[in-house]
């Protein structure tokens, strides 16, 4: 049969196209295949990632609850207080400190964050939340708005901690401490109620620790020192069955208040009389009461009371002075360092 050569020619050209077109075809299902091997892989890693991240999420939340755990089995507790006996259901974290001795120990045991109000009186450390809030005349209404979860009171006058009560926020009074462990028992008292016991154990031995320095460097040098601690000028003083003569009394201090506190007040009124017969070798007094060392130097008679004489009129910081919290150790000290020079000039 013959064939027509231009009928073989258009065959072959349609076969070249035909293989060109499955070359084609065949890269772009490779193309395809690959690119649907790639965002598998890419899916698979998104994947791998996604748990990665659930599982780190999980393991943090975990965390959290076991913190969380931790600390809620550490509540409820019950607190014996001056008032009696207060349940504190969880951790507070809105604390209200109308004393600011307990606002000191708060913040010096870990437990000043949860502190939101403090009175106006609470002036120590800087960081304090200080508010117009009396400590002296407690507002129910003022205290209520705060919105605590804990309330420390110094003292109560009668319907502030059944007001707060009332309401199911828990209140403890923590009046003015008698013996250096009563600063021990508030302490740990409040670190039971924050949640901060190891602070509050860590606290009273640091303060147990300062407080036996300062006797080993200073206790022979108080020996037998007449000192008087005036609180104001009407000569009402600390004796030693009060807590500041305690601190005094861990010098080796001769209080010539003690004779004077026959009922066992602790803090009796003198006569300058009586003072000038004393004969004080030194006078300490605080920077609350308005009046200098020369105001009391010029006292009728009082020129011929050692301390006087010798210039051992000495005047301290009133709030170190009066607040029975973690700054006893600060007052044991500084008068400590004026007892040692008293004996150096006697």
């Amino acid at each position: 049969m013959k064939r027509n050569p231009l009928l073989l020619v258009l065959l072959a050209l349609a076969m070249i196209a035909a293989a060109c077109g499955s070359d084609d075809a065949s890269e772009t299902e490779a193309g395809s295949d690959a690119a649907e091997t790639e965002e598998s892989a890419d899916s698979d890693a998104s994947e791998d990632e996604a748990m990665e991240e659930e599982e780190h999420d999980d393991d943090a939340m975990e965390d959290d609850a076991m913190e969380d755990d931790a600390m809620s089995e550490d509540f409820p507790v019950d607190i014996n207080h001056d008032g009696g006996v207060s349940t504190v259901a969880a951790q507070p974290m809105r604390i209200v400190s109308l004393s600011p001795t307990a606002t000191e120990m708060l913040f010096a045991l870990g437990a000043g964050d949860q502190v939101v109000a403090a009175d106006t009186y609470s002036n120590y450390p800087a960081e304090a939340p200080t508010t117009e809030l009396s400590g002296f005349e407690p507002n129910l209404e003022a205290i209520a708005a705060e919105e605590p979860d804990l309330v420390v009171l110094s003292f109560d006058p009668g319907e502030i901690a059944s007001g707060l009560d009332a309401i199911g926020v828990p209140t403890l009074v923590f009046g003015s401490a008698f013996t250096i462990d009563d600063v021990y028992r508030q302490i740990a008292e409040l670190g039971i109620a924050t949640g901060h016991i190891d602070e509050a154990a860590t606290l009273n031995a640091e303060i147990m620790t300062g407080l036996d320095a300062a006797v080993a460097e200073y206790g022979d040098a108080g020996a037998g020192v007449r000192i008087y601690h005036e609180l104001d000028d009407t000569f009402y003083s600390a004796s030693s069955n009060g807590f500041i003569g305690v601190l005094y009394g861990l010098l080796g201090v001769e209080n010539i208040a003690d004779e004077a506190d026959t009922d066992g007040f602790g803090f009796p009124q003198l006569s300058p009389e009586y003072l000038i017969e004393a004969d004080p070798q030194v006078i300490i007094f605080t920077n609350q009461v308005g009046y200098s060392a020369d105001d009391i130097a010029a006292r009728p008679g009082w020129d011929t009371m050692s301390a006087v004489a010798s210039g051992n009129v000495l005047q301290v910081d009133a709030d170190v002075a009066s607040r029975w919290g973690p700054r006893i150790v600060e007052f044991v000290e500084l008068v400590g360092a004026e007892l040692a020079a008293v004996s150096v000039n006697s």
